[in-house]
């Protein structure tokens, strides 16, 4: 099954946060690349940057998760 790309950013330690929001509120994610080779200073060199996914059954709520945290800033 495919998944679906819910958050994107060049930032190592911002991806990992996102991925742990998302795991706090029971759902399953995937870090694309899982570990990233290019990575300098924190910051991701790879070709699209970091890429957060998730079953699309679960899509909508992990994007209402995220936007709500943004809201809250």
């Amino acid at each position: 099954m495919e998944l679906e790309t819910v958050f994107e950013t060049l930032n190592a330690a911002e991806a990992q946060l996102i991925r742990s929001r998302l795991e706090a509120a029971g759902i399953e994610t995937e870090m694309d690349p899982e570990f990233d080779p290019l990575s300098v200073g924190g910051f991701s060199t790879h070709n699209g940057g970091i890429r957060i996914k998730v079953e699309p059954s679960q899509a909508a709520e992990a994007k209402a998760i995220l936007a709500a945290g943004e809201n809250a800033e």
